[in-house]
């Protein structure tokens, strides 16, 4: 399904203030113009057998058997991301269940790991002036660790400079060789020395401007660039490299968002009526709410604002049956189930049966009995239901990602052209193969988190030039008088990017059955 939980990973950690511009701040070094350290190419590259020893990834102690350090833990996460293809946000999470660092340094651990990754086009730019034998020939944990110290010196205000060199040296001299402490040591101080970065040369192009600038991919800076203009490009990118918000849906059930706001505000907590969805707060540096009363009273779900919006589009009524296809982990079911009132069934699909499970949990732990969970194939539904069994119908669609980049920053660097191509194909497969389930006048709502065109207004397009039984329907007034003038109309969607809001990306459509 595409995402729409933010309790994972990114939200709540990051308690070191970061450069959120773009800019290139002062100390940066002038990789262009500036001459690279010798000692680079030969320390480091491939071959040392003490730097081999000591890439520890997955250690939870530091050398001497210490526990430790949040720079030394955010190392062994970005080696085992890059070396393992393992997720950035479920490595990190376990990492830091298994150390015992303190709340402060696991907002810088936290920090590290999702800034280095986000700003990895722009460290390695930077890193190339300094590498005599270029950043690819280095030990993958030398490479990382000089990325995460970059990050530190061009993008934390609050760590000293000095004192981020002085850390990867000493991480060097546990895990490697004098040489390599030297090299490290040697580039980082280069870097200083060096000042300001230049201006980018004007004869880059936009493209590969804002991909240098911004660390996308180039690709799909070209991509973006074609489909919504250079300008847009460039905000989603700058967007994409900012901190996620931790963001709440009120259980209206239980408790009105009024109310729960004027309970979190006597707590202390900073916090604001969401802007995209009358059912969402929005919390600033409030630390997990999932781990807060609230939630274990089911007063409240940890979900994205623009993911709140795809329930209240669907608009499910007390005593109706509605199919949620792609459902796990459950926080557009439990949001139906709380507008519906818990009256009616919501059948809540997901492919895996631990998925399923997980959405039993939420609608045990916010008191709704009317969702009904299952675990098959979304196309195989079709052999499961009888055709027309549904009143609604929510198709939130497996796809690319690509609007919440913010919270999972290596899937940038994972995805490719091709995989959009194949996840739109299965888009139109699982979309024609619902669409047969829903009542004549029923409703099905579309959705995605991903930005982009081929996934979104093109798979409904598509659709409806092969199903005439089946038209679009414009949205609600009250949604879209609050998302005129900031959400895109797209095709018979509408679609929100990541700068709209400081929200997920997300691309919503209307259909109705006619016939």
């Amino acid at each position: 399904m595409s995402g729409g939980s933010n309790s994972a990973g990114r939200n709540g950690q990051r308690g070191h203030s970061s450069r959120q511009d773009g800019s290139r701040p002062p100390g940066a070094g002038k990789a262009a113009a500036a001459g690279k350290t010798v000692a680079a190419g030969k320390a480091a590259t491939a071959g040392s057998a003490a730097a081999g020893k000591a890439s520890g990834a997955g250690s939870s102690k530091g050398g001497g058997g210490k526990q430790a350090s949040a720079r030394e833990v955010a190392l062994d996460v970005l080696v085992r991301v890059e070396q393992q293809g393992a997720y950035s946000n479920l490595l990190l999470n376990s990492s830091l269940q298994k150390s015992s660092l303190s709340r402060e340094d696991t907002g810088l651990a936290t920090e590290l790991v999702y800034g280095t990754i986000s700003r990895m086009n722009t460290l390695d730019e930077v890193l190339e002036g300094f590498v005599s034998k270029g950043i690819a020939k280095l030990q993958p944990w030398v490479r990382n660790l000089l990325r995460l110290s970059l990050y530190q010196i061009m993008y934390l205000d609050r760590v000293p400079s000095h004192a981020a060199v002085n850390e990867a040296v000493n991480i060097a001299k546990k895990r490697g060789h004098q040489g390599i402490s030297g090299m490290v040591n040697g580039v980082l101080r280069s870097v200083l020395r060096a000042g300001d970065l230049p201006v980018l040369p004007e004869n880059l192009g936009p493209a590969k401007r804002i991909s240098i600038r911004h660390s996308h991919p180039l690709w799909l800076v070209k991509r973006w660039i074609d489909e919504y203009g250079v300008e847009t490009a460039e905000a989603m990118c700058a967007s994409n490299n900012e901190p996620p918000a931790v963001s709440v849906r009120v259980n209206t059930t239980m408790i009105s968002r009024e109310r729960l706001l004027e309970k979190m505000a006597a707590e202390g907590l900073e916090v604001s009526p969401s802007k995209v969805s009358p059912y969402g707060i929005v919390i600033k540096g409030g630390g997990n709410p999932a781990l807060t009363s609230w939630y274990r009273d089911g007063y409240l779900s940890v979900q994205d604002e623009s993911s709140m919006l795809v329930a209240e589009v669907v608009a499910p009524e007390p005593g109706m049956k509605v199919l949620d296809c792609c459902a796990a982990p459950g926080g557009k079911t439990s949001h139906m189930g709380e507008l519906m009132k818990d009256e009616g069934t919501i059948h809540a699909n997901d492919l895996h049966p631990h998925k399923a499970a997980l959405i039993a949990d939420q609608a045990r732990r916010l008191g709704l009995e009317c969702v009904v969970t299952g675990s098959a194939d979304a196309l195989d539904l079709e052999q499961k239901f009888e055709p027309g069994s549904f009143d609604r119908i929510l198709l939130d669609a497996p796809c690319s990602g690509l609007g919440v980049i913010r919270r999972k920053p290596d899937l940038k660097w994972r995805k490719q052209p091709e995989d959009i191509d194949s996840v739109s194909a299965l888009q139109r497969q699982l979309l024609q193969s619902v669409s047969r389930l829903l009542k004549p006048g029923g409703v099905l709502v579309y959705s995605t988190c991903t930005t982009e065109k081929a996934e979104n207004g093109e798979v409904v397009a598509s659709f409806l030039e092969q199903n005439p039984d089946f038209a679009p329907l414009t949205f609600a007034s009250e949604v879209w008088n609050r998302l005129e003038g900031t959400a895109l109309a797209a095709g018979e969607g509408i679609q929100l990017l990541p700068h709209h809001y400081g929200s997920d990306g997300f691309y919503i459509a209307r259909l109705q059955r006619i016939l």
